[in-house]
């Protein structure tokens, strides 16, 4: 596939509401953890707490890798957190793993 382009059957994809949605969730999570967004981006280890803003806006997400963290520090069991961010970044994923979401 050249560089810069998207595969014919990607084009329909849009995961924008899906990652609004989970990016107010972990707005709320944060709020309740007490945490600012610099606070937050501390100790999850970012270099820029406007990563933080991004990812609540929608516009970016949390690598799988660091999910685990992220739980730790919103105090939230990683099997739970680790679930809701796939439904929500992957939902394709999710689907085909566990079935249709109870939304």
């Amino acid at each position: 596939m050249a560089r810069g382009r998207t595969s014919a059957d990607l084009q329909q994809v849009d995961r924008t509401e899906s990652r609004v949605e989970i990016g107010r969730w972990l707005k709320a999570k944060r709020e309740e953890a007490g945490l600012t967004q610099r606070e937050l981006a501390e100790k999850v280890g970012s270099l820029y707490y406007t990563y933080i803003s991004q990812i609540e806006l929608g516009h970016g997400k949390i690598i799988p890798e660091r999910w685990e963290r992220w739980a730790e520090v919103l105090e939230i069991h990683p099997r739970i957190f680790s679930l809701k961010l796939l439904e929500a970044y992957e939902p394709c994923a999710y689907r085909l793993i566990f079935g249709e979401s109870d939304k």
